[in-house]
């Protein structure tokens, strides 16, 4: 975990050496100053001598002016080092979850990314600030002040090894309590930010079905079991105070006794005991800040194995050596290909699909839900890889392509539609960067979009909101119809992408099809038998089978399936997934 964290740092390497670096200056002219201060009192004050008390007071000065400007560096640079290791760690994670296929997107949720980036991160930045300057700070302290007490009194000093032991055993016991509990509190952050970003995204469907109360009641839920768990973990953090405060008064209590014995005695002055003092608060010091590091680095630690995990998630899907970098015509071909979303699980959503498309054609595909339609054609742009046989393109197995060339010669559009703030054309844009205004404008004449955007005050510079909340269902579906045009693909699928449009848009964008991209091949998946039965060919898929394959004339002759659904839609049955009745079905359960 470490070794993938620190890969992260990157630029920021040389202000993660300078602090330490001034860090360990500014320690070094600290734990000089009570030597000093010894030394004005001993050889100074004592004797009587105002020469040694000015010498050593200069010394002092300069060291304290030394010690302040390595402190202000060392905080500018662990600063710098800190902020950028964090920008650092969220672009990693940002730019790998963009080389996701959609089977690494499948293994988190969007809540759980979005706490990694965020709550996540901000621990691991703490920490790593921490460490660089005060885990540097405390243990040079603790050592250089445990070196000059020693250098003063051996048998005094004895009385700190014996705290830092009992320190130590304490901590150590309060970590292994508490690490586990982190780990639980963060998996219950995304619970938290799911239960927003569901109600925010919903909030039209909460209101319309006066579900606030409901939402609300499991929101609490969601912060109540947050607060529970930070309540249990804190609790047990809370015990590093009171054991380094009876860590401190005992070495204070301990010192002052055996201290006043030894000067009674002869075998210390009073300058070195009163340095003594000095160093064994610098050491106690040290004690508290490096339990403060324990506690930070206890959070981040369960934060830094989610950040790896995203860090270290593998893509699915990656370009072969040497891929094919263009793609000859349109056509496609499924060679007994079998498909499972979880490889391996023998739950196989695609089943044994043999079918052959030639270029230019239209092809239908209808079945009902869950009949594997949206899998069938997720696997032509290869957004997914098949368990079993090959998914051609133009002759080529499409794992031979480069991923992008293939992308933007399969046009998708897909089942849920998607827009992004900013305007209209900047939307289009996203199917080719560098299209003119006026290619925007006979996209959306061939998607029929130009009707309503004409209607706009401010046309093809209307601003669409988030999500494209300011715009209809259907005029959305055309919008993304018209960017996939933009691409000018070889092969244009829509996923059930006019399932809002009414039925005459629906004919002219197809009739616009016809007329205006005529070599392309075109797939299209719908719910409705007349948005696909002027189609050359028509795919009927049942439980992930394919159940027939032909036109819709001869369909109806020889496919039970189809005949259902088409029956059922012209007599206004509605959704062909609807359950026919009793009356409508003989005794075998067929429509009679």
């Amino acid at each position: 975990m470490i070794k993938t964290l620190l890969k992260q740092v990157k630029q920021y390497k040389r202000e993660s050496l300078l602090t330490p670096l001034f860090t360990a200056l500014e320690v070094l002219m600290e734990v000089l100053i009570p030597f000093i201060t010894a030394s004005i009192i001993d050889k100074g004050i004592e004797q009587g001598n105002i020469g040694q008390v000015y010498f050593y007071g200069g010394l002092m000065l300069i060291m304290a002016f030394l010690s302040l400007l390595s402190g202000v560096l060392a905080g500018k640079y662990v600063a710098a080092a800190s902020s950028g290791f964090a920008c650092n760690l969220r672009d990693g994670m940002y730019e790998n979850i963009q080389r996701f296929s959609f089977s690494n997107i499948d293994k988190y949720s969007t809540a759980g990314l979005v706490t990694r980036m965020t709550t996540d991160v901000t621990n691991v930045q703490n920490s790593y600030q921490m460490i660089l300057r005060i885990a540097v700070r405390a243990p040079l302290m603790l050592v250089c002040s445990m070196a000059m007490c020693f250098f003063i009194n051996v048998k005094l000093s004895l009385i700190f090894l014996a705290a830092i032991v009992a320190l130590a055993a304490a901590l150590g016991l309060i970590m292994t309590r508490t690490t586990k509990i982190f780990d639980e509190v963060f998996r219950k952050y995304d619970d938290l930010n799911a239960s927003v970003q569901e109600n925010v995204s919903a909030i039209r469907v909460v209101k319309a079905f006066v579900r606030e109360e409901h939402e609300n009641n499991k929101f609490t839920r969601a912060a109540e079991n947050l607060y529970r768990l930070f309540v249990k973990a804190e609790g047990l953090l809370a015990l590093n105070n009171p054991v380094m405060m009876l860590v401190v008064y005992g070495c204070i209590i301990s010192l002052s006794w055996f201290g006043a014995k030894f000067i009674v005695v002869g075998g210390l002055t009073t300058g070195e005991l009163t340095s003594m003092f000095s160093y064994v608060m610098s050491v106690l010091m040290s004690l508290m800040m490096l339990s403060m590091i324990f506690v930070m680095v206890t959070m981040s630690a369960a934060s830094g194995r989610r950040i790896v995990q995203v860090l270290d998630e593998q893509a699915d899907l990656t370009n072969p050596e040497n891929p094919l970098m263009s793609i000859p015509d349109g056509s496609i071909s499924f060679s007994h290909v079998s498909f499972s979303y979880k490889h391996g699980s023998g739950e196989e959503t695609l089943h044994d699909i043999d079918l052959q498309i030639r270029p230019g054609e239209t092809i239908g595909i209808i079945g009902g839900t869950g009949s594997g339609k949206s899998s069938l054609v997720n696997l032509i742009s290869r957004l997914y890889d098949v368990d079993k046989g090959v998914v051609r393109v133009g002759g080529n197995d499409v794992r031979r392509y480069d991923m992008e060339v293939l992308r933007d010669q399969v046009a998708v559009v897909l089942q849920k539609n998607v827009l992004f703030s900013g305007t209209i054309l900047d939307n289009l844009r996203w199917g080719r960067e560098d299209a003119t205004e006026a290619e925007c404008r006979e996209a959306c004449r061939q998607a029929c979009a130009d009707e309503f955007i004409e209607q706009f005050p401010d046309q093809y510079e209307t601003w669409i909101e988030q999500g494209g909340n300011n715009v209809s269902g259907g005029q959305k579906q055309r919008l993304c119809i018209a960017r996939a045009l933009l691409k000018k693909p070889k092969i244009l699928i829509l996923d059930d992408s006019t399932s809002a449009v009414d039925t005459a848009t629906d004919a002219k964008i197809r009739d616009s099809f016809v007329q205006k991209i005529p070599g392309t091949t075109k797939l299209v998946i719908a719910q409705r038998i007349s948005s696909v039965q002027d189609a050359d060919r028509i795919l009927v898929l049942d439980d992930g089978r394919i159940s027939g394959f032909d036109t819709h004339e001869n369909l109806l002759k020889t496919n039970e399936i189809y005949c259902e659904i088409y029956e059922t839609q012209m007599k206004g049955g509605g959704d062909f997934d609807q359950p026919l009745t009793a009356a409508e079905t003989g005794k075998d359960g067929v429509r009679a």
